[in-house]
């Protein structure tokens, strides 16, 4: 739950520093989309979740 909380303001962030730049392309429409999926926390959220979690775990492992 810690990460979810942590990447939705992480998203939130960059998503209105991209938006308040006029910043408009590929990596806006996947941060717009990230921002959303966790912040609904829809039927898609959990796998989304999981990615992430294994993601950040294989950082952390690097």
């Amino acid at each position: 739950m810690a990460v979810t909380v942590s990447l939705v303001a992480l998203f939130g962030l960059v998503l209105f520093f991209l938006l308040r730049s006029k910043t408009l392309g590929a990596g806006a429409a996947f941060i717009a989309t990230g921002f959303g999926f966790f912040l609904a926390s829809t039927g898609a959220a959990k796998p989304i979740n999981t990615l992430a979690a294994s993601l950040i775990e294989t950082v952390q492992n690097i």
